[in-house]
């Protein structure tokens, strides 16, 4: 795959400008660089689904492509098993090649030679997909990627967000692509699900790219790394896994700055030369011309400095203290088919940190539903105390309005538009960024935005659901260190051990027995393992 003379810019923002790039076949190669440099861009270019202002990406021909988004948007009732056997299109193909064999028997001489190598074509498609041997391949990715097979019955959209992730990721390996993408493909992977993929990854005979701020997950599979710079809106390939990257690019940064301060200071001879003798005469008034010509050109060649970006500023504040007890479950039960949650009862304390464990599928995410009143339960009660101020931070985002802008989707008659923009300034949402659609925003620009209406609300009792997806590891820390030093109550799901453990848990809820424990190491350990094996 080569990349030639890419320009792309979406109004004023460019991404692109004359970015080359050329990967070999096979390469497994990881894609970094800050958000917003253009890493999910790249695979919409790739995808078909943007067209560069100019330039091309070739690709060897006949080569399939596979695409995980970080998102899995399932609108169809199709069920989980039609879902998956749609990777590799045999029914499709084996009706074709019926027709066509009925095509031949009725055909004249000059059409049948047309017809057959049409057949050929598509019998040389279902051998490339294994097609008597397909169902056993597929089931044994549902057996290594722990699916249970009572999942297989249900329609994709009655899925958990971490069940889909699977699926969708279950799918992608069934599709026998030449060319996978990758968009964050660990998340909601449990730990021996996340050691299978690894490994068939590892072992793929097939080009990689993956963006993830695994570093773990990168430096397991990829024998490249490609740099995607915001500043110089160019591309850079590095030979090696993630931490050979980094040593290369601090050595080059190094290197670079060495430079820069060597250029710096011969400047300032020359600037302190021509400011002493410009107003001289003879030989003088002839040095400080000379130096001054010198100085223009090396001005023109200058080497400059990258752009530093900015962090997230994240300080989410209770507005009141609240409640002793902020929330009380009386008996609560809800399901849809099948009963989710049972005669479920537990009290909250107030700045209590309180974390839901479970597999995926037994109702995490529609307990908080539940708790927001998103849902209603179908028996039981829900209570919160007189001064509860509530916020939720849904894990798919739906709090936000993805036709709105971005300032749109913050405004509030408690702040004057300027203190939202100086806040969405900290949340990196600079100048014009404030009026995109929220739809063509990245998942981690939306993850950032859902964290400051978060904040915006000054809540005394936070209910998060998956809130590090989709947010590189800076961002993570930062977010963790304030919800730690948080002066209100957190009712929490989330996979990310580093987080759980950087904000601090005092019990633990276990779904769906509705068992309350203190906090375990092992007992989460136990459960991380174990997740999404329903």
């Amino acid at each position: 795959m080569r990349g030639d003379h890419l320009n792309l810019s979406f109004g004023i923002n460019e991404i692109y400008k004359d970015a080359n790039f050329l990967l070999n076949e096979n390469d497994k190669v990881g894609i970094v660089g800050v958000n917003g440099a253009g890493k999910s861009t790249l695979f919409h270019v790739i995808l078909g689904n943007i067209k560069l202002d100019s330039g091309k990406i070739i690709i060897p021909k006949n080569k399939k492509i596979g695409y995980l988004p970080q998102e899995i948007v399932t609108s169809s009732d199709i069920t989980v098993l039609d879902y998956l056997l749609e990777a590799r299109p045999i029914k499709r193909l084996e009706q074709k090649l019926v027709k066509l064999y009925e095509d031949v028997a009725n055909s004249c001489e000059k059409e049948q030679s047309k017809i057959l190598k049409e057949i050929a074509k598509t019998q040389d498609l279902l051998d490339y997909y294994d097609c008597y041997n397909a169902e056993n391949i597929l089931f044994e990715i549902i057996d290594n990627m722990h699916i249970a097979y009572e999942l297989l019955d249900l329609k994709m959209t009655d899925l958990s967000g971490g069940q889909k992730s699977k699926i969708a990721f279950a799918h992608l390996l069934y599709s026998k692509a030449s060319i996978l993408l990758l968009d964050e493909p660990t998340n909601h992977l449990d730990v021996d699900t996340r050691d299978y993929v690894t490994n068939y990854l590892k072992n793929y005979q097939g080009t990689i790219l993956v963006i993830s701020h695994d570093i773990d997950f990168l430096n397991k599979i990829i024998n490249k790394v490609m740099y995607i710079d915001k500043a110089n809106k160019n591309i850079s390939v590095y030979n090696g896994d993630y931490n050979d990257y980094l040593k290369k690019s601090t050595m080059l940064k190094e290197n670079k700055e060495r430079l820069i301060v060597r250029q710096e200071k011969e400047q300032e001879k020359l600037r302190s030369i021509v400011l002493q003798y410009s107003n001289s005469s003879g030989k003088r008034k002839r040095m400080a011309q000379s130096r001054e010509k010198l100085l223009n050109k090396k001005m023109q060649n200058n080497i400059v400095r990258d752009k530093e970006y900015k962090s997230v500023k994240f300080n989410v504040k209770p507005l009141r203290e609240g409640s002793k007890v902020p929330l009380k479950v009386n008996n609560i039960t809800f399901g849809y088919d099948k009963l989710l949650i049972s005669d479920l009862s537990f009290v909250i304390n107030n700045r209590e940190r309180f974390l839901i464990v479970g597999e995926n599928g037994v109702g995490k995410t529609t307990l908080l539903k539940l708790l927001m009143g998103i849902l209603n339960v179908q028996s039981g009660v829900i209570n919160y105390g007189s001064k509860t101020d509530i916020a939720y931070y849904a894990q798919e985002q739906e709090s936000l309005d993805l036709e709105k802008s971005v300032l749109e989707n913050v405004d509030d008659s408690l702040y004057s538009e300027k203190e939202l923009r100086t806040m969405l300034g900290s949340f990196l949402f600079f100048d014009d960024d404030v009026f995109k659609k929220v739809s063509v925003l990245s998942p981690g620009e939306k993850a950032r935005l859902s964290l400051l209406k978060v904040m915006l609300k000054k809540a005394n009792l936070l209910l998060l659901d998956e809130p590090t997806n989709h947010l590189d590891p800076e961002t993570q820390k930062i977010i963790g260190q304030n919800f730690a030093d948080y002066e209100g109550t957190i009712i929490l799901v989330s996979h990310n051990k580093n987080f759980v453990n950087q904000i601090g848990i005092d019990r633990m809820l276990i779904l769906p027995s509705g068992k309350i424990t203190n906090y375990s190491d092992e007992l989460l350990d136990y459960y991380y393992e174990i997740n999404n094996k329903s």
